[in-house]
């Protein structure tokens, strides 16, 4: 099994370690779920996220793209989340 030409692009496709920014970009989006963390990370994702996309346009793996797609959609919905959020803080009558 461990000479199957098939078997690195399995691990590939579900950690695509020959793509840092599109792995990077994935946890990013996750971990920016968690609270007073989120703001950067969620950045962070969206950052690394169109980073991944270039690299894997120049140089297509397996799984690089799902996983820089998820970190962006990620960062981007929260970083619309946040901003509504702060807006409706500010905008709130006391």
């Amino acid at each position: 099994m461990a000479n199957d030409p098939n078997s690195n692009d399995t691990l590939q496709t579900l950690i695509p370690t020959k793509n840092k920014p599109a792995l990077l970009s994935y946890y990013f989006g996750i971990f920016g779920l968690i609270p007073l963390l989120g703001l950067p990370l969620t950045i962070a994702a969206i950052v690394t996220g169109a980073m991944g996309l270039k690299k894997f346009k120049e140089n297509p793996t397996p799984g690089a793209k799902g996983h820089a797609l998820a970190g962006l959609i990620l960062g981007i919905a929260q970083l619309t989340i946040f901003t509504l959020l702060i807006i409706w803080r500010l905008t709130a009558s006391n």
